[in-house]
């Protein structure tokens, strides 16, 4: 079952094509990463699913419906940075968080606390949380009503790597619980070590989706050479488990799922067919040439920050 169907949503501003025609559905239960490079057009799917912009074209669908005040009740958010007042405590953030999203009541506001571990520090002021404590504070809030859905805005974005562990850690946890989590990012390391699902969004259009670790896998890659790489390539077509084979600066690049090829067979393979090869090496590719592969992205503006 998917809690959210998006539909053909198209989104320009001005002669910038924000968004361009982007479908896919998130399944329930899942921690669903939008990645991209920044402009890739993560905030404004947000904001239009959290209808704070307005589609051009196209359709969204929460739980099989069209956007209904109570529907809206099931979503908590977090979009872009918290906003809280500085000089008032966390409890108090949160009494006013309630009273203007008309989610949960008072009494939720010690749970939510306590699930975002800040209950010690509740009557401290907001000015004094650490960044991951106010990222923290920010998630507690969408929590108020006990959503079915979390939608996050880069939930780690500017943190340390204390504070990212802190924030991954709880996003799994509140997945444990039962909450389907639907989170933007340009990190890469982080999607994959979070989510089950990904969609990766490139200038405004839908590359590719599925399950992490279908789109977002490590490949194995022979890269290869013969007197004659024409026959060689032909001869690869067929080979059990190739994915993909390239013939490119005089080497044959042949592509293998994750520990899926063998040095040794593949020269078997080679000389059975009358090929005797020249040049026979195996490299493992990184998730981020996958994903400059996926997007074409070469400029630099995509992150793979490592994490603890």
């Amino acid at each position: 079952m998917s809690v959210l169907s998006i539909q053909s949503v198209s989104k320009s501003y001005g002669n910038i094509q924000a968004l361009n025609q982007v479908s896919f559905d998130v399944p329930e239960g899942s921690v669903f990463g939008i990645l991209g490079p920044n402009g890739s057009g993560k905030t404004t799917l947000l904001s239009i699913i959290l209808d704070v912009l307005h589609a051009d074209t196209g359709q969204f669908l929460w739980f099989g419906k069209e956007g209904s005040p109570d529907q809206r009740k099931k979503i908590g958010s977090l979009l872009e940075t918290p906003n809280f007042y500085h000089y008032l405590t966390a409890v108090n953030n949160l009494k006013i968080t309630q009273a203007i999203s008309k989610r949960g009541d008072l009494n939720a506001i010690d749970e939510v606390l306590h699930t975002v571990n800040l209950h010690e520090r509740k009557d401290s002021r907001f000015s004094s949380y650490s960044l991951g404590m106010k990222q923290r504070l920010a998630i507690a809030g969408a929590l108020l009503g006990s959503p079915k859905v979390l939608v996050l805005d880069e939930p780690t974005n500017g943190l340390d790597p204390v504070g990212i562990a802190e924030i991954r850690n709880l996003i799994q946890e509140l997945n444990r619980k039962g909450h389907t989590i639907i989170m933007a990012s340009h990190l890469l390391d982080e999607v994959e070590k979070v989510c089950t699902h990904v969609a990766i969004l490139n200038k405004g259009k839908l590359i590719t989706t599925g399950k992490v670790d279908e789109v977002l896998t490590d490949e194995d890659m022979l890269e290869m050479s013969a007197p004659d790489n024409d026959i060689l390539m032909q001869s690869l077509q067929n080979y059990p488990g190739l994915t993909s084979v390239k013939l490119e600066g005089g080497f044959v690049y042949a592509y293998f799922g994750k520990g899926l090829s063998s040095t040794a067979e593949i020269n078997a393979f080679c000389f059975s067919k009358g090929i005797t090869l020249s040049h026979l090496l195996l490299k493992k590719k990184r998730l981020e040439a996958r994903f400059f592969e996926l997007t074409g992205n070469e400029s630099g503006d995509f992150s793979k920050r490592k994490t603890n």
